[in-house]
């Protein structure tokens, strides 16, 4: 009997969150979870009023999605991040991020024997991809360290989960140029582009980056952080057009289409600046509380100029600081979930309601 694929991946990380979960929710006012960056608060209006009108959809959708979803992606990737240059050959509407960053090796063709690379502190399914693929991974940020070897895929990821840390366009340049030279597919994961507070995220596609062409490149979008939309699973893939027809020929056989209501939503989120704002602004009033409050009780933070979280240190273990925060009523992600540079650190999100981010704010003062 074949060895089952569950054998090959590594273990889910929150399961291990468990009786640190239990104690949290021990506490009198009950837990404030910080451990994942799920959003709390509704969705926009037009978005609902969007999908509301597309209801009566009883016809199949088509994998490549509608001319009009793919067209509201181009003008957002123009009108928000300076990106140009593409048509509609060149955007694929996703089922959410999270299930194309794990199947993307495999839908690309990536195999046993071939190599991908992926940040040192990283999103768990870059790793979970390569597993299903059967290729093999390493966690660097050091092309050098690679040696002569040449991966078949590489994954960038800025802003950052779980640092937040904001990669300059020079570095980004000097990677498409790295892997353009050596014929490695570049996957730039940008879900958190617009969750920016002390820096300016530059999508690699931008032409500043890319020197206006998207050979070899494709950067992953998703709207479940900038609008609420993580119940919606609505996101998409851009760049080289040639790969984007990789992806879209395997998925016409799969059936993964993008249903017809949600893509209405979609064009109706990306083209909503004004909801944007407003939920930007939320972030950062409650990212501003809970930072303060983590400095005034002992944190140390690093980076976390962009994304949702707060990658803090106490200098110690970092499931020692689990439980600490635990003992609180707190729970957060321990950074080891992200790779071995991580055991210091804890993830602590802001996406929090206001109410439960002022409770963390008090338990930690007390």
């Amino acid at each position: 009997m074949r060895p089952l694929v569950s054998t090959r991946l590594p273990d889910f990380p929150w399961d291990h969150l468990t009786s640190y979960a239990a104690t949290a929710r021990a506490h009198p006012d009950g837990i404030v979870d910080l451990s994942v960056g799920t959003p709390v608060d509704p969705t926009p209006a037009v978005v609902q009023d969007a999908l509301r009108a597309a209801a009566d959809s009883p016809g199949y959708p088509t994998t490549i999605g509608r001319v009009e979803t793919r067209q509201a992606c181009l003008d957002w990737l123009e009108r928000s991040h300076g990106v140009t240059g593409l048509g509609l050959d060149a955007v694929l509407p996703v089922i959410g991020s999270k299930e194309l960053i794990g199947s993307m090796a495999a839908h690309l063709g990536i195999g046993a024997g071939d190599l991908i690379a992926y940040p040192a502190l990283a999103y768990p399914t870059y790793e979970v991809g390569a597993a299903l693929c059967g290729a093999r991974a390493v966690a660097t940020d050091s092309l050098t360290s690679l040696g002569p070897e040449t991966p078949a895929l590489l994954w960038l990821n800025s802003p950052s989960n779980p640092t937040g840390r904001v990669l300059p366009v020079e570095h980004l340049k000097k990677v498409v140029d790295w892997c353009r030279e050596r014929g490695t597919i570049l996957v730039s994961d940008e879900c958190y582009l617009e969750c920016a507070w002390e820096a300016s995220p530059v999508s690699v596609l931008h032409p500043s980056v890319s020197g206006g062409s998207a050979e070899g490149i494709l950067s992953v979008h998703s709207l479940s952080k900038r609008s609420n939309l993580a119940g919606y699973r609505c996101a998409f893939v851009a760049g080289d057009p040639a790969l984007v027809g990789e992806l879209l020929a395997v998925r016409k056989n799969l059936g993964l289409q993008m249903p017809s209501p949600q893509q209405a939503a979609m064009i109706a989120a990306l083209d909503d600046d004004a909801h944007v704002a407003d939920q930007h602004a939320r972030y950062a009033a409650r990212r501003a509380r809970l930072r303060e409050a983590l400095e005034h009780a002992g944190f140390r933070i690093d980076h976390s100029e962009a994304s949702l979280y707060l990658w803090s240190t106490r200098d110690e273990d970092c499931w020692a600081t689990v439980a600490w925060l635990a003992e609180r009523g707190i729970l957060a992600a321990p950074g080891s979930f992200y790779g071995v540079a991580g055991n210091r650190h804890v993830r602590i999100a802001f996406t929090a309601t206001d109410e439960r981010i002022d409770a963390a704010v008090a338990r930690l003062a007390g």
